[in-house]
This record gives structure tokens, C-alpha cells and sequence, in this order.
């Protein structure tokens, strides 16, 4: 497409929002770059005259920021540095009817799934087989790789299912196929991404596959690591551990969000399992695995969460010692079965507990680092920063967990490659460490 007769059009690709945003950026510019359409990722430059937005509309913040980014570039649109502007992606399809009345000003706006009626504005038809080509936003050593889309829960809170539909499952076929390709680029850690892992394959094998795809990843040439987000643990395979356990390229990593602890929070938010339960599954986890690191995320200030409430979840957080654990504040979203409650704990209260829940969690964090120190480590160098080069563990997810200090006066790393270290020191997030022969 021409919309200026003088200049070449560049396109700027703006993303918003969490990790399966990413991939889907990333599969967009594969398909421009493939189309030899000059292309960039949150580029900084404002000498595109093509942007692209894709929003996130999962919470409040996330909505404001997606606004204020459209309307950011509705104003450079307005001054004349920018000739189209199309906005993509969950907040596009959750709201494409209030947007479009309410910012005109924008091209055209598309959904989660219009993936192939957005690279129609640029003459170019979406292609399967480019998706294991993407374009890769992240460091070159490793990549997130979406096995499904969508989701068939039906926790009270969350909009994910407006936005993105119900669970489908890619093949696993194609998941190789698309691994294949970034063990090609380079990648060497995989981040197997879903809004619900657990549930991979009952829609297309009619039984859980997520084990049998785990065995069919670990062979794969290139790849070292393969880490795990996202497993509700209602109803969980347990099986998926025995895989982890038996495939040696799977971290020994698991991000399983709970949400709460306390029985009645957990009946309000529809989420299928008790206390009782949970508490019952992490420590059979725990059991089969005993070097497991599990990740949770909590939710507080969900309608109705009383103090008694809260403090059987920070209870519940002291005796499972988490490993690692972020927090959420609710978020009184439209359409979801929540929003017929009343969001009755004021958003203080719900700052404040989010703020107590993470003091616990640092406490933990700090006595469990503080057992590392001495200890010997694989660590995969993600980038040099401030005087040190930053890694990780295979306990450690990027960008949300620990990392990994090494002296770059003292030592020398390069980015992407694994090295072994020893721990020297602790803090409460994060581990200082000396490479080793």
C-alpha cells in the first residue's frame, strides 16, 4: 500500500500488554518483513507513517495505557507525521464498537483473531507457514512459544475469554514446527505460553497432551531449556510433572496461578478448587518433584474479600513458601460474572494488601536466596547492564523473577550462552555470583 508518494512507508509494530501479544507482533512482522515491507519493533525513532498498535485490555491500568498509547498516536496523526493508524489486539476486541465512535481518528480497528484482515491494509495474505518465521522481539536465546489459544474457564474476573475466545489448541505438528524454527534462529529456551497449559489437546486429541508434547519438545536439537507458564491447578494432570522430571530440558520451573486461598474467595471467583485441595497439590508436586520451583500469582481485594478473608491467604502464602509469587489488585471488569458484585474494598485497601502480601513473599524470597549462596548454578546470560551481566537460573522466568549478578570488571559473558556459576551473595530478588570453570 501507498499513502504517500515521496517516501517509502516504515511501519512501527507497538505492543502492549503480556507475552501472547508479543507473538502475536511477532507473527505480523514476520509477515511484513516476508512481504519486504520496512518494519520495526516500539521503535523510538516517530519516523514510521504506518503504526500499528496492539492493546491489552485486560485490567484498568492495562486499558489506560492502551488508550493513552492510541491517543498519543491519534495526535502525531493530527500533526501529520503519521498517515495510517490501526489499532489490534484485546482491548481492540473487547471494545471495537465504544472505539470507534469514541476515537475516529484511527484507520481501522481489529480483533484478536483479524490477524489476516489487518495485513489486508498492506495487500499481503496471512500465510500459516510464515508463523514459525517470526520476527523475534525478544533476546535471540530465547522465545515464547503459544501452544493454544483462548480459554473455556470460567473464573468470575477475568475478561481473557471475551477477549480471546475459547481454548483451541495448535497441533503438536505444528508446535514442532514452529520450534524447529527458533531453535534455527538461535533460540535456546522455549517459554511455552497459554491462558490455560493444563487443558492443551482435550479439544483436538480428546484427552490432556500437554505430557506427550513435552517428551516430543525435549528432543529437539538446539534447544537447552523449556519452561512452563501459565497451569491451572484445578483438575491438574499430574502427569505434567512426571514429564518434567523425565525430560532434562525442562526446567524445573512451574508458573500455576491460584488467585487465593481462602475457600470462599475461591467459591466467588468460580475457581474450582478449595484450600484443602491446592494445598494438597502443591505438596504432592513438591513430593514427585522435590526441585521444582513453583510461581503463583494472588488476587487481592476480589469483592467481598473480608480481612478475615485476607489473612487466611497470607496465612496460606507463610506455610507454602512459595517460591516465587507476584500479586494483582482487582479489577472490576464489564462482562465478566464479577462485575453483578459490588467492588467494595476500596482501591487503599487494596494497595495496602497487596503491599503486605509481598513483604511475606520478599521474607521467604530472602531466606530461600540466602540458602543459595555457595551453591553452584547453570545461568543463560540474557544481557550486560549497569556493570554486571544479568542471567538466570532455570528457577527464573524473564523480566518477572530473579536474576543473576556477575561482575562484568571480573569476568566476561557473553549474551545467550549458558555458564556455570557460584552464588556469593543474596538479596531479597536477586543472587550476586562468580563464574566457574
Amino acid at each position: 500500500m501507498k499513502v504517500r508518494t515521496n517516501k517509502k512507508d516504515k511501519v512501527n509494530v507497538i505492543t502492549l500488554g503480556c507475552s501472547k501479544n508479543l507473538v502475536d507482533s511477532e507473527v505480523l512482522i514476520g509477515h511484513l518483513k516476508h512481504n519486504q515491507i520496512d518494519v520495526e519493533h516500539q521503535s523510538e525513532k516517530k519516523n514510521a507513517n504506518i503504526i500499528v498498535i496492539n492493546t491489552c485490555g485486560f485490567i484498568d491500568r492495562a486499558k489506560e495505557e492502551s488508550v493513552n498509547t492510541i491517543l498519543e498516536y491519534v495526535a502525531l496523526k493530527e500533526k501529520g507525521k503519521v498517515d495510517k493508524l490501526y489499532v489490534t489486539g484485546c482491548l481492540s476486541h473487547r471494545y471495537k464498537d465504544d472505539l470507534e465512535k469514541e476515537i475516529p481518528a484511527v484507520d481501522a480497528y481489529f480483533g484478536t483473531n483479524e490477524m489476516p484482515y489487518l495485513l489486508k491494509k498492506f495487500k499481503i495474505d496471512y500465510k500459516h507457514e510464515l508463523v514459525g518465521e517470526r520476527f523475534l522481539t525478544t533476546p535471540k536465546h530465547f522465545a515464547y512459544l503459544k501452544i493454544s489459544e483462548g480459554c473455556n474457564r470460567t473464573c468470575t474476573f477475568c475478561a481473557i475469554p471475551l477477549m480471546r475466545g475459547g481454548h483451541i489448541s495448535k497441533t503438536i505438528e505444528n508446535i514442532i514446527t514452529e520450534a524447529k524454527a527458533l531453535a534455527a534462529k538461535g533460540v535456546r529456551e522455549l517459554i511455552l505460553i497459554a491462558q490455560e497449559l493444563t487443558y492443551y489437546g482435550l479439544d483436538i486429541y480428546k484427552k490432556r497432551a500437554l505430557a506427550d508434547l513435552l517428551h516430543q519438545l525435549n528432543e529437539l536439537e538446539g534447544i537447552e531449556w523449556i519452561r512452563l507458564h501459565y497451569a491451572y491447578p484445578s483438575k491438574f494432570p499430574i502427569e505434567i510433572v512426571e514429564a518434567m522430571k523425565q525430560c532434562e530440558k525442562v526446567c524445573n520451573y512451574l508458573d500455576i496461578p491460584l488467585q487465593h486461598a481462602n475457600n470462599a474467595v475461591l467459591e466467588r471467583m468460580k475457581r474450582q478448587i478449595t484450600q484443602e485441595e491446592t494445598r494438597a497439590l502443591i505438596q504432592e508436586i513438591r513430593e514427585i518433584h522435590p526441585d521444582i520451583a513453583i510461581r503463583t500469582t494472588m488476587l487481592v481485594g476480589f469483592p467481598g474479600e473480608t480481612e478475615a478473608e485476607f489473612e487466611d491467604l497470607c496465612n496460606f502464602v507463610k506455610e507454602m513458601r512459595f517460591e516465587r509469587l507476584g500479586v494483582f489488585q482487582y479489577s472490576h471488569e464489564d462482562g465478566t460474572a464479577a462485575y453483578e458484585l459490588e467492588d467494595d474494598v476500596d482501591a487503599d485497601t487494596k494497595e495496602e494488601r497487596a503491599s503486605i502480601l509481598m513483604q511475606i513473599q520478599q521474607e521467604i524470597s530472602m531466606q530461600k536466596n540466602e540458602e543459595k549462596v555457595g551453591k553452584i548454578f547453570k545461568v543463560l546470560i540474557d544481557r550486560k547492564e549497569s556493570g554486571y551481566f544479568v542471567g538466570r537460573t532455570e528457577y527464573d522466568s524473564p523480566e518477572v523473577d530473579n536474576e543473576v549478578l556477575i561482575d562484568a570488571e571480573k569476568f566476561y559473558c557473553r549474551l545467550g550462552d549458558f555458564v556455570q556459576v557460584q552464588i556469593v551473595d543474596a538479596t531479597d530478588f536477586d543472587l550476586y555470583a562468580e563464574v566457574i570453570d
